[in-house]
């Protein structure tokens, strides 16, 4: 169920991220870097050879130069012109330039243009569309060529270019709307009239398209004017193509901005041979549909916030910049291959900003998590633990675990001695030096129980020799506690003492709590166990006693000291229990006595004489006889005053010198556990 809600909450996450971006998308927050995107995808893409046969007649400096006329220049030079293209019967000849005013040479010039018009019969005139408004005022003219001019011509219309907010020229419109009767532009009259002659692929319907251009200027064929007029083209290079007629000059200011020319150079009659080879071509730029643009979005936040989760954030964020390097590839590959402009910001953005929303929210959620399963697990399982935070890892589960259970013995007599601030800094005190040690050793704190702890280990990950580190935890205590017992036997002359139990077995570990607190634990009969056999350290007198499974995982790792079966409370049959010591304790204090022991093994007796005795071993000089290393006795220690009354365990030879050696005991029963105590304190009680 938390899976599925976490599930459905990353979904809504992600939803959000993309109703945001699709917000500014549809109010057009994105035109402008859009529109910068589309000059890029051209520049990218690069210029692509024309295939219509447009030639384009350049009015440019040379032409200046060498007529040496000022502009406008004679109607009857242009007529003059008409005259040596027509003879080599181009498909259609288009002026981009304006003669909506009477020559002001005389109607004769402009009687010289019209009759050269009408010769030719396929010419397109160029006309010049004005829109005048003030608050209710609106005023709109056609201002189309004199009569005289375009009496016989094949057409005339607007030759206007609708520019962008940034003033590039992107789009075409080839009619327009004018006194309730839609009118064809320029570039649509030259469209119909190529038809006519053949050149045409295919029929071409938009009126409203994206400009597919094929490179900067002079990327069409170019003629000088005055190269045409002087004769120096032969009239049958036009056979057969698109004649455009148009300033190019920098001083006719008849220049644009284009995604291949960004500073305004691009003449407008190279603009229009750019429209036309898209019309004869039948390749106008199509815009994605927003709606598709919108689904892309709501379908790239949550891939975002999913991907985020599921991975560590840097390898996150190589796979997001991958997902939008390929996202990027695709809308190259459209726009180049099949001229579909893909709206290249809104869903890398959404990309992003899924990403960013989601690393925020795992790094407040981390940290929220960390300050609260700290207080349960070691440091060093905590980013695992957090990185894989899901049921499978915190849910309940049957596993092996070994349980430890610390408790202070006599700490009700000690709390009435002191005052209760002082407690509470003892216990501060005592627990954080005994967490710190079964977080050095990798368990995890279960809980604080008034003055005992209890820790699991081998959860919530599995943790090879889990039951060698609970006993590795236990030795910690005793020597981090040292100070804290000398601090409160010199301020409450009181002996620090405490018990523990441990015990390996199979118990449920998850969270377990109600709807308003749960709390990582375990629970099971492996539990019991453990906190029982902290409670029987009491009886047989020893800190540390663990229970026959935990001696089965540890037993070739530490000297273990059988202590005797007892009944445990609950259970069908007898526990046996032990003891345990690092090899190095084995050097703890010793007591000289005299006494002797006997040693068998294999049915045979070795008499020797005790050197020293504690409570884990003795020290002996062999009478007869030579020991091996590790060799195991059956062990009869006679005290001087008690001879007839002998101590009886198994014990280990842990080293040998000549005749010398020194023994660890393995197994004793608690009778003669408490004398051997005693002994070994110097206290003989007997």
């Amino acid at each position: 169920m938390h899976a599925g809600k976490a599930q459905f909450n990353t979904l809504i996450q992600g939803f959000l991220v993309a109703c945001v971006v699709t917000s500014i998308f549809l109010i057009g927050g994105f035109e402008k870097v859009e529109a910068w995107m589309l000059n890029t995808l051209f520049s990218l893409r690069g210029p692509i050879p024309p295939q219509s046969p447009i030639v384009i007649i350049a009015i440019d400096e040379d032409s200046f130069d060498e007529l040496e006329l000022q502009w406008p220049w004679p109607r009857s030079l242009h007529a003059q012109f008409l005259d040596t293209v027509r003879q080599g019967n181009p498909a259609v000849i288009g002026f981009d330039i304006l003669f909506i005013e009477p020559s002001t040479l005389g109607p004769e010039d402009d009687a010289a243009l019209g009759e050269a018009v009408g010769q030719a019969g396929n010419v397109v005139l160029a006309a010049a569309h004005s829109v005048v408004s003030s608050g209710m005022y609106r005023k709109e003219n056609l201002n189309p060529p004199i009569f005289s001019i375009r009496e016989h011509a094949a057409g005339y219309g607007p030759v206007n270019l609708p520019a962008d907010n940034d003033a590039f020229i992107r789009r075409v419109q080839t009619t327009i709307d004018y006194q309730n009767q839609t009118i064809s532009g320029f570039d649509g009259l030259l469209y119909r009239e190529a038809i006519k002659a053949g050149l045409g692929k295919e029929s071409f319907s938009r009126d409203r398209f994206l400009i597919n251009y094929r490179g900067g200027p002079n990327t069409f064929d170019t003629v000088p004017y005055y190269r045409v007029v002087t004769g120096e083209i032969s009239p049958e290079y036009f056979h057969g193509k698109i004649v455009l007629v148009g300033a190019t000059s920098p001083l006719l200011h008849d220049s644009y901005p284009t995604p291949f020319a960004p500073r305004g150079e691009m003449p407008a009659v190279e603009i229009h041979a750019n429209i036309l080879e898209t019309m004869l071509q039948n390749i106008p730029v199509t815009q994605q549909p927003w709606q598709a643009t919108v689904l892309l979005l709501m379908l790239a936040g949550p891939l975002a916030i999913v991907m985020t989760n599921d991975v560590r954030p840097i390898r996150a964020l190589f796979m997001m910049v991958g997902l939008i390097g390929v996202y990027w590839a695709i809308s190259f590959l459209s726009f180049s291959y099949l001229g579909l402009w893909m709206e290249t910001m809104p869903v890398p953005l959404t990309l992003v900003l899924g990403y960013g929303t989601s690393v925020l929210h795992n790094y407040i959620q981390t940290q929220r998590e960390k300050r609260r399963l700290s207080q349960y697990f070691s440091p060093s399982l905590l980013p695992d633990i957090i990185r894989h935070r899901s049921e499978a890892t915190l849910g309940s589960q049957r596993r092996l675990v070994t349980v430890l259970f610390c408790d202070i013995r006599g700490f009700t007599q000690l709390s009435q001695k002191m005052a209760p601030e002082e407690v509470a800094a003892f216990l501060r005190e005592y627990f954080t030096e005994l967490t710190d040690a079964v977080f050095q050793h990798g368990g995890t704190v279960d809980k604080y129980i008034g003055d005992a702890i209890m820790a699991l280990y081998n959860v919530p990950f599995d943790q090879p020799h889990h039951a060698q580190h609970a006993l590795q935890t236990a030795f910690e205590f005793q020597r981090r506690l040292n100070p804290l017992a000398e601090k409160m036997k010199t301020g409450f002359d009181w002996e620090l003492n405490f018990g523990i139990g441990i015990h390996t077995g199979e118990a449920v570990v998850g969270t377990f709590g109600s709807a308003q607190r749960f709390e990582y634990t375990a629970i099971g009969d492996a539990i019991n166990l453990g906190a029982q056999l902290e409670g029987l350290t009491k009886h047989y007198r020893v800190p540390l006693i663990i229970s026959e499974a935990t001696r089965q995982e540890v037993l070739d790792s530490y000297f273990i000291r059988f202590l005797g079966t007892t009944e445990i409370p609950g259970r069908e049959h007898p526990e046996r229990i032990y003891t345990a010591l690092e090899s190095d304790e084995r050097q703890e204090s010793r007591f000289s006595i005299e006494g002797r022991a006997e040693l068998e093994s294999d049915g045979k007796v070795f008499p020797a004489e005790i050197k020293n005795l504690s409570r884990r071993g003795l020290a002996c000089h062999l009478l007869s006889g030579f020991p091996l290393p590790n060799q195991i006795f059956s062990v009869r220690v006679y005290i001087p005053n008690r001879p007839v009354d002998p101590i009886f365990f198994q014990a280990k030879v842990v080293w040998c010198h000549h005749q010398c050696l020194g023994l660890t005991i393995l197994e004793i029963d608690p009778a003669h556990q408490v004398m051997m105590h005693e002994y070994a304190l110097g206290r003989d009680t007997f």
